[in-house]
C-alpha cells in the first residue's frame, strides 16, 4: 500500500512539474503571439511523434517485464496524457531535435515508472549505453605487475601469484624491456603502468631479462582475472582483537580468510575480530557466502535473491569443520562504499545478531541489474532482483544503518579494538 502511494505521489509531483514548466512558457508564447504551444492532430502523422511514442511501449514492456516489481499499465496511459499535452508541444516549441526528444521522454517515463528509492535503473541512448556497457563489461585488468622504470626499462617489484604473469615464469628484480611493440625506456612511468593494464582477455607481448640468469625471456600473458590478493591481516595494536581487511571480494577469498582464521582461532585466550569492508565495492555473492561459514550457523539459509514472478535463488551457509567457527565478539566497518556481497554479508551477520556494524551507512546495492537494449539502439537499465534476509526483509537501497555510527576517521580500527576490548572487559 506505502508504494502504491508513493508512486502516486511521484506522478502528481512530475505531472505537476510538467504543469508549471509548460504552463510558463504558454505566458511567454502568448505574450509574443505565438499560439502553436499546443497538442495538435498534425502531431500525430509525424513519424519522430510515431517513434517517440512506439519507444515509450516499448520502454514501459521491458520493464513490465523485467523490473524487480510491478508496473500499472494506467501509468503508462497517464504519462502518454501529459506526453501528448504538454511535453511533446513544448518540445516542438523549443525546437528541440527527434532524437532528443525520443530518448528525453524515454527517460522521463522510467524515472516515472521506477521504485522513488531506486537511484539504479535508467535509459542510455545509444552512444551512452555503449560506454556503459564498455565499463562494466569492458574492463580494464592490470596483469598484475608492479615496479619503477630504470636505466635497462622496468624493474619488477612485485608479481601477484597468482597471475598468468607469474605463472609463466616473470620474478621480483626481472627487468621488462618491451610490451608489445614498445621499448620501456622511451616510455613513462604512466605509460607503462597503461599498457600494464590491457583490456579483459587481451593478449600482451612482455620481453624481459631474468635477474638470476641474465637472460632474456619472452612470454605472452593473457589479461584475465586471477584473483589478486584483497584480504589482509591489519595489526590493532590491542592485545587479542585482531582486524581482516577486505578490500574486494573475489573467488579466492573464502580461501585467504581462511588461513588468517586459523592464526586467530589458534590464539590462547579471549579474541575480538574487526572485519573493515570501508571502500570494499562488493563482488561475487558467493564469495560473501562462504565467509559466512565461520560465523553463522552451517546449512541455514544465508540469504536469497529473487526476480518478480520467479522462484527465489537462496543461497546457503556451507558447512565446515567446527574447528573453524568462530564465537568471538565481531565488529564489521562499513561507509558510503561499502556495497553489493560486502552489504550483503555485513547486513546478514548484522541481522542475525552476530556483529555489530560500525562507521556510516553503506551503498545500497544488494540487487542484480541487467542491460536491456531497445530497438533504437538505446538500452534501459533495470534493477531486476532485490536482496533478502531468509525471514523475507528485503534489503533497503538506503544501504544498512550502522549500529554504531561514526564518521570517517583515520583511527577507526584503534576505535573498533578498544570497543572490542571494552565489551570482553564487561562480560
Amino acid at each position: 500500500m506505502l508504494f502504491s502511494f508513493n508512486k502516486k505521489v511521484i506522478f502528481v509531483l512530475f505531472f505537476s512539474f510538467c504543469l508549471l514548466i509548460s504552463g510558463l512558457i504558454v505566458k511567454q508564447a502568448s505574450a509574443q503571439g505565438n499560439s502553436q504551444f499546443k497538442f495538435n492532430e498534425e502531431f500525430l502523422n509525424e513519424p519522430d511523434y510515431k517513434e517517440t511514442v512506439d519507444l515509450l511501449v516499448e520502454v514501459f514492456k521491458t520493464m513490465q517485464r523485467e523490473y524487480f516489481q510491478p508496473v500499472d499499465p494506467d501509468d503508462l496511459k497517464k504519462f502518454i496524457y501529459v506526453f501528448n499535452t504538454r511535453m511533446y508541444p513544448q518540445f516542438k516549441y523549443e525546437n528541440k531535435g527527434p532524437q532528443y526528444i525520443k530518448w528525453r521522454s524515454a527517460a522521463y517515463l522510467v524515472d516515472m515508472l521506477k521504485d522513488q528509492e531506486d537511484i539504479f535503473s535508467k535509459l542510455f541512448p545509444p552512444k551512452d549505453a555503449e560506454r556503459y556497457e564498455q565499463t562494466v563489461l569492458g574492463k580494464r585488468i592490470d596483469l598484475g605487475i608492479d615496479g619503477e622504470l630504470v636505466d635497462k626499462g622496468y624493474l619488477v617489484t612485485w608479481v601477484e601469484p597468482r597471475s598468468d604473469a607469474y605463472e609463466k615464469g616473470l620474478r621480483k628484480n626481472d627487468i621488462v624491456y618491451q610490451i608489445d611493440r614498445a621499448q620501456v625506456k622511451s616510455l613513462t612511468q604512466d605509460e607503462v603502468r597503461k599498457l600494464l593494464m590491457p583490456l579483459e582477455n587481451q593478449k600482451v607481448l612482455l620481453r624481459f631479462i631474468q635477474s638470476k640468469t641474465s637472460r632474456k625471456k619472452k612470454i605472452e600473458v593473457v589479461s584475465k582475472e586471477y584473483f589478486k590478493q584483497l584480504s589482509f591481516l591489519i595489526p590493532t595494536e590491542v592485545e587479542g582483537v585482531f582486524c581482516i581487511r577486505i578490500e574486494r571480494f573475489n573467488r579466492m577469498t573464502g580461501e585467504d580468510i581462511t588461513g588468517f582464521m586459523k592464526d586467530i582461532l589458534a590464539y590462547p585466550g579471549e579474541t575480538g575480530l574487526i572485519i573493515d569492508l570501508r571502500g570494499n565495492p562488493g563482488g561475487p555473492p558467493l564469495a560473501a557466502r562462504e565467509i559466512s561459514a565461520f560465523f553463522l550457523a552451517q546449512g541455514e539459509e544465508f540469504a536469497y535473491f529473487q526476480r518478480r514472478n520467479k522462484p527465489k535463488a537462496s543461497l546457503d551457509v556451507p558447512v565446515i569443520g567446527e574447528e573453524f567457527h568462530y564465537k568471538g565478539n565481531m565488529v564489521i566497518l562499513i561507509d558510503r562504499d561499502s556495497g553489493s556481497a560486502s552489504e550483503l554479508f555485513s547486513g546478514i551477520l548484522q541481522g542475525r545478531g552476530r556483529a555489530e556494524l560500525m562507521g556510516t551507512n553503506s551503498a545500497g546495492q544488494v540487487l542484480l541489474k541487467s542491460m536491456f537494449y531497445l530497438s533504437d539502439g538505446s538500452m534501459v537499465l533495470l534493477v531486476t532482483a532485490r536482496g533478502h534476509h531468509p525471514d523475507g526483509k528485503v534489503f533497503s537501497f538506503s544501504g544498512l544503518d550502522p549500529d554504531i555510527r561514526v564518521g570517517e576517521q583515520d583511527d577507526l580500527i584503534r576505535f573498533a579494538a578498544e570497543y572490542l576490548l571494552e565489551k570482553r572487559s564487561n562480560q
